[in-house]
């Protein structure tokens, strides 16, 4: 991917290749369902602890596009549209 500097507290160096990352994006996502997979007759709590469910039945989520939607900016006196 590139390269990166490494190293702890200022008291040495080395350079190494940056690997793929794999706590975001897709990678995350299929280990995320696979752990699902490995889980899904376990029990969850849900709704304050008073109702509980198999976790296998909790839907998988999905991202919404965020065209078209106005974010904040500056301190929050200016906006712009994405």
């Amino acid at each position: 991917m590139g390269i990166i500097r490494i190293g702890g507290r200022g008291t040495s160096r080395r350079v190494e290749d940056k690997k793929e990352d794999n706590w975001t994006g897709p990678a995350f996502k299929q280990y995320s369902e696979q752990q699902k997979q490995a889980a899904k007759d376990q029990y969850i709590s849900m709704g304050r602890g008073t109702a509980k469910i198999k976790f296998g039945d909790v839907a998988s989520t999905t991202t919404a596009s965020s065209k078209g939607m106005w974010v904040g900016t500056g301190r929050g006196t200016g906006r712009r549209k994405l």
